[in-house]
């Protein structure tokens, strides 16, 4: 395969703001009575914000309509934010900074597709936004992973086919969004043991940009 175009899920891959997700929205659970622990937080990786709250109400012992949901979420979203404002370049994840650079070298274009709405605001604190060649977030897409729409919008706005792009996920539904965008996966962290990707690893910094190129082209 050739590939012309790298596209990272951002959290957990770049960075990780799990722990920041974790903390607001256990302020929210708890101020609501809601049962919440770091197994159910789990399962709020690569998905939207609001499908996250759907999962954490399942435990609530009270009803929630649209508009109450939509409140708690903006609560949780505004407390996040105030997390996020800690972020800097340091907090980039050990291997990501040379991936990018080694890709960029070799004129491979990158992007980050991200479910979050907060991605723009996180790629500032990272200083990634002059590093990336686009960028396609929870702004941009109507559909969540494992929907592939962010991923087509990404390869879009690098000017690439979705065959020609590698997508970098740690998450199952990110692994599937991107087989469903006809794209190879690479998986790392946590979905390094799901079906259907190209080359697993723990990280980045376990991968270097030759190999991993390497690696892809020679599975065509």
């Amino acid at each position: 395969m050739t590939i012309r175009g790298v596209i990272f899920d951002l959290d957990g891959v770049l960075v990780s703001t799990d722990e920041l997700h974790y903390r607001a929205w256990k302020e929210l659970a708890d101020a609501e009575g809601i049962p919440f622990d770091r197994e159910i937080n789990h399962r709020l990786r690569g998905v939207s914000r609001m499908e996250s709250l759907r999962v954490i109400l399942e435990r609530a012992t009270k009803s929630y309509d649209d508009a109450a949901q939509a409140v708690m979420a903006e609560r949780k979203n505004e407390r996040y934010r105030q997390f996020l404002e800690e972020l800097s370049a340091e907090d980039l994840l050990p291997g990501a900074s040379e991936m990018l650079d080694g890709l960029r070298a070799r004129g491979v274009r990158t992007a980050v597709a991200s479910a979050s709405r907060n991605a723009p605001l996180i790629l500032e604190k990272l200083r990634l936004t002059s590093r990336l060649d686009a960028w396609a977030d929870g702004n941009d897409a109507a559909r969540s992973k494992p929907d592939p729409e962010v991923f087509l919008i990404a390869a879009e706005r690098l000017g690439l086919a979705p065959k020609d792009c590698v997508v970098i996920e740690d998450a199952a539904a990110g692994v599937e969004a991107a087989s469903r965008a006809g794209m190879a996966c690479v998986a790392v962290g946590s979905a390094m043991n799901e079906k259907n990707v190209a080359l697993s690893a723990m990280s980045l910094r376990e991968l270097t940009c030759e190999s991993m190129l390497e690696i892809l082209a020679n599975r065509a």
